[in-house]
């Protein structure tokens, strides 16, 4: 680095030495940081290997970048992008830019589990310098192209997550568009990441420049003053910049310290390629970030030392690829202005042609074309290198060139934001547009522009347009981005596409839809008709289980185990999530094989439940073939089911065995083994728990009726296959709940298990209903009967008669609050307690409102008199005898049918059947023994 005031910048030192003198009094720390901008600038300009400053996404970097490669033409070209995504720029021919190079890793080894999934993007337009960079080296012969940033594993080595909050989110923004959420959660990696780091900085050139945010500074007093500079210009000035965002950035020691360590990383690996490969630095061109350029780190150079040591990666597996862009996605991922990419790609049409620059595209790139230029003399040899000569003083001296007034060019601007704004819900006239004509003119004014730039347009729209609300998806910032350069949506061609993606195209090809096209196509699917479609179906449902909602919706057809659809139809959108299925690729290669690992994963989760396993034994089931899988992962539901202490997943857990136990029913001649096995040890299981639920305050009504339903509806199985019933007998017995509604639960199994009858259960709710000190608790009750219809629905009738009698009975102060409980018990278990309390009410209730007057209930009906009883009871050997002997046929059947032969005597006058059973005993006695199981 120059010290001296000898050597090229010596006149402008001489010039910042006076002006800190004049400014400050004297030499201070302002003459050292004027003066150090200067020495950053002249040893970068000095360095044998050329460097080349940019700024992501600029058109002005787009624009030196072309011109810089067609007078040198290198024959290496360093690029600041991840080391490990080379082996990928080949593809961008195939793709429809912008897109985004991708790293991405499912299953870590040697970052936090919590970190899953890691992915890292960089994003590629056609207006930036790298995109240029990488279409010369790839279709120039004899140029190779180095990628020499740290790797995609070494980003997050040195990332500090976990380690400061993150920023709450602004509750106050509007909500992203689909367009914007292309990238993720993926961290993002630019070329050339050029923005002042000091808040008071940034704050300050915003003020003085008049303008509202950085995306319009710079485009304002960097982009339009360096868009036909020339090479030596454009180079320092960036230098400048970078130098000056470097010098005044804040003390975070953790980012100071990651950006040397990536320059030390860039510069090592370029001096190990230099010493490979014996390439004259002369020949080589070296593209980073204009902050990067202007480091001062010990490493510099090509004569730099070479202490720094690139760690190892980690055991993580990386999976690359390409997945599509937007302008609004690198726009909301990197901070900037709404609209500031659509406007660069707008600018750089217009220097392209203003500049007669030609630019470089990858043969065969698909998508709109390159802007063409003017038509120039092709260069055939390379510029010789020339001494570095001071454009600075020129440039730093030189007053601003003010653009005059293109009427023509913002009328047109003003009548298409208008007809744009009504078709975005809009009441806009052509009032509007002479307004936002007028007032773009006044804010250019106020703001010292002789030429509106898109900038102030973009604020005269809003303020002459946009009223109080917004009546559609885009308010008029969007929708003036949109206008000026369009948010330009990229994508990934089919051959550059993972095998798995391939592969879901191929097998979806007789749909006969563009499904690489966006937005939303409708496929429609008769199996019954084209029996090659049901292999379609198959894999739309597998879609629609991995991709994310809205890529594969349904619209027509279910798959429920044991059901098929014969006809379908669907909604798809592969094209708009085009990520999601690209990631998919990076986890196999083919989706039976993603959704086999990911039930995998979900099931032998630390923290998986049983309901969650029995949920991917379902999934399973649905959508992959033959019995493997679930057996397996019914395997592990025993496992887990064994593990629990908890009974938190009762209900979800007798829903799906119940499923299960449905399907395999019908569709199998035989159950599985572990469903067996699973129905025995969640007998025992839930029988040992049983006690400890019902006095549990965590555990809530809902979850002990769930282990009841799952008992006495599993019991006859569970019987079958070697359980004993005395120890469900055992477990209620040992039940001693406080709580009312479990008490209610409680008294419903001891009337399922014949320990309690229904005249009993009647009693004890008469006696609550008679107690005054009971009564504001006897709906607690109540909510604990209408949960006892999941495990005892024979007690509807009664449930439907105590809901009665309370509604009769119950004072207003107490019911009224009651009923919003009533109502959300029954919300909560609707899909199957509600039902049967309908039907049971329309049953037992009149049918007509005049009825009902008269109506008296059946509990209600008062029991026949023994007298009338007796009166009714026919005489003692009367009138059955006379039957048998007035019908004899009968009986001689039955005894021929025995083989019992005999014949028919005169019954005694006092002879009854009672004297028969006296002397024939065992008769009576084996149907007790049989009804008792003794």
């Amino acid at each position: 680095m120059t010290g001296t005031t000898e050597g090229t910048f010596a006149a402008l030192r001489t010039q910042l030495r006076e002006a800190a003198a004049t400014f400050a009094g004297g030499p201070d720390v302002l003459e050292s940081i004027l003066l150090g901008l200067v020495d950053d600038v002249d040893r970068a300009v000095r360095e044998p290997l050329e460097i080349f400053p940019v700024c992501h996404h600029s058109p002005a970097s787009a624009i030196a970048m072309a011109r810089r490669l067609r007078e040198k033409q290198p024959k290496v070209v360093y690029l600041e992008l991840c080391e490990d995504m080379a082996p990928l720029l080949t593809e961008l021919r195939n793709c429809r830019l912008p897109v985004a190079v991708q790293a991405f890793a499912t299953e870590v080894d040697g970052f936090p589990a919590e970190w899953s999934p890691l992915s890292v993007v960089a994003p590629i337009t056609e207006a930036s310098a790298e995109y240029q960079a990488i279409a010369y080296a790839l279709d120039t012969p004899g140029v190779e192209l180095v990628l020499v940033d740290r790797s995609s594993d070494h980003v997050f080595q040195w990332d500090e997550r976990g380690t400061q909050d993150a920023e709450p989110a602004d509750p106050d923004a509007p909500p992203a568009e689909e367009e914007a959420a292309l990238h993720g959660d993926a961290v993002g990696v630019e070329l050339g990441d050029l923005r002042p780091r000091f808040a008071e900085l940034e704050e300050h050139l915003l003020r003085h420049g008049r303008v509202r945010h950085w995306s319009e500074w710079w485009h304002q007093y960097v982009e339009l003053p360096l868009g036909d500079s020339d090479h030596d210009t454009y180079r320092q000035v960036m230098l400048l910049i970078g130098s000056l965002f470097r010098r005044l950035a804040p003390g975070d020691s953790h980012r100071v310290h990651v950006d040397e360590d990536r320059e030390r990383h860039m510069w090592t690996r370029m001096r190990e390629h230099l010493a490979a490969t014996g390439t004259d630095p002369a020949d080589c061109l070296y593209v980073c970030g204009a902050f990067h350029a202007a480091s001062r780190v010990e490493e510099f150079g090509v004569h730099g030392t070479d202490t720094f040591e690139i760690g190892p990666r980690t055991a993580t597996k990386w999976q690359h690829g390409l997945i599509p862009s937007s302008h609004a996605a690198i726009e909301a991922q990197f901070g900037l202005a709404a609209g500031s990419v659509s406007i660069a790609a707008t600018l750089w049409a217009k220097n392209v042609g203003r500049t007669r620059v030609r630019p470089y595209r990858l043969a065969g790139q698909s998508g709109a074309g390159a802007p063409r230029a003017r038509k120039t003399a092709a260069v055939t040899a390379p510029v010789p290198a020339v001494a570095p000569e001071d454009r600075l003083t020129g440039f730093l001296r030189r007053p601003p060139v003010l653009d005059g007034l293109d009427e023509a060019e913002l009328l047109g601007w003003s009548v298409e934001v208008v007809r744009a704004a009504r078709r975005n819900g809009y009441l806009a006239s052509t009032a509007d547009a002479i307004a936002v004509f007028e007032t773009s003119i006044l804010l250019a004014g106020m703001r010292d522009r002789a030429k509106p730039t898109p900038y102030d347009f973009q604020d005269a729209a809003v303020t002459c347009i946009e009223k109080d609300t917004v009546p559609g998806r885009r308010d008029v910032r969007r929708i003036v981005a949109i206008m000026m350069g369009g948010d330009r949506v990229g994508q990934v061609g089919y051959d550059a596409l993972p095998p798995l993606a391939r592969d879901v195209h191929d097998r979806l090809a007789p749909l006969n839809l563009r499904l690489q096209q966006r937005g939303v196509q409708r496929a429609l699917l008769d199996m019954t008709g084209r029996p090659e479609l049901e292999r379609c179906s198959d894999v739309l449902w597998m879609l629609r289980r991995l991709l994310p909602q809205g890529a594969a919706r349904p619209i027509m057809g279910e798959r429920r185990l044991g059901e098929r659809s014969i006809q379908e139809s669907w909604d798809l959108a592969l094209g708009t999530h085009q990520r999601a299925l690209i990631e998919l690729g990076y986890e196999g290669v083919s989706i039976e094989q993603v959704l086999e690992q990911r039930l995998r994963r979900t099931a032998y989760a630390p923290r998986a439940t049983t309901a969650t396993v029995l949920e991917a034994v379902e999934d399973a089931t649905l959508y992959l073939r033959g019995r493997r899988l679930p057996d397996e992962l019914g395997t592990r539901a025993l496992e887990v089911l064994s593990a629990e202490r908890t009974v938190d997943g009762a209900p979800e857990v007798l829903r799906r065995v119940r499923r299960l136990l449905a399907y395999y029913r019908t569709s199998e001649p035989v159950l599985p083994p572990w469903i067996e096995s699973f129905v025995k040890a969640g007998y025992a299981h839930y029988c040992t728990l049983l006690p400890t639920a019902f006095t549990d305050e965590d555990a809530t009504v809902r979850q002990v009726a769930a282990m009841l339903g799952f008992l006495f509806s599993m019991e006859s199985l569970a019987l079958s296959l070697g359980c004993d019933r005395t120890q469900l007998e055992l477990a209620v017995a040992q039940s001693h709940p406080r709580d009312p509604s479990r008490t209610a639960l409680l008294w419903a199994a001891r009337t399922q298990l014949g320990h309690l009858s229904r005249a009993d259960l009647r009693a004890k709710c008469d006696e609550l209903l008679g107690n005054p000190l009971v009564v504001p608790a006897y709906p607690r009750y109540l909510s604990g009967f209408v949960h006892a219809l999941e495990p005892v629905p024979g007690l509807t009738d009664f449930v439907v008669e105590a809901v009665s009698n309370a509604f009769g009975r119950l004072p207003d102060p107490v019911l009224l609050p009651w009923l919003p409980t009533l109502i959300t018990t029954l919300r909560a278990g609707g899909a199957e307690l509600a039902p049967l309390l309908i039907r049971e009410a329309g049953r037992i209730f009149p049918g007509r409102l005049g009825a009902l007057d008269e109506w008296v209930p059946p509990w209600r009906t008062q029991p026949e008199p023994a007298a009338a009883r007796t009166a009714r009871r026919p005489a003692a050997g009367g009138g059955v005898h006379a039957l048998l002997a007035a019908h004899p046929g009968t009986c001689d059947a039955v005894a021929t049918l025995l083989g019992c032969e005999g014949t028919w005597r005169t019954a005694d006058p006092g002879s009854s059947g009672a004297a028969l059973a006296a002397r024939h005993p065992d008769t009576a006695v084996a149907p007790e023994a049989l009804l008792t199981g003794g």
